[in-house]
């Protein structure tokens, strides 16, 4: 049960910070489509700030969890923004 709610938090932690960087991405892209500004983001060296802002939406879905006591929910949400984390390092200083 406990894995169940760590996976479904995590799922919600990633479809957040997706949504996020979509959202980042739109407002901040200068009217590009998402793969032209994602791969300009990567030329330019901002990338690593777009998901940064993506994840403010990972905050909310974590003090929604809180709120409802689905403690392990926002724990899964947690491990998605490290997870975030470290592929954006990844990506961004390979």
């Amino acid at each position: 049960m406990i894995k169940k709610e760590l996976f479904i938090g995590f799922l919600v932690g990633l479809i957040a910070n997706a949504i996020g960087f979509i959202i980042a991405i739109l407002l901040f892209g200068n009217g590009e489509d998402i793969v032209t500004a994602y791969r300009q983001s990567l030329a330019q060296g901002f990338f690593s700030k777009l998901v940064s802002m993506g994840a403010i939406l990972n905050l909310v879905a974590f003090f929604m969890f809180l709120k409802v006591k689905r403690d392990y929910r926002a724990r899964g949400v947690i491990f998605a923004t490290i997870a975030v984390t470290i592929v954006t390092f990844l990506v961004n200083y390979k």
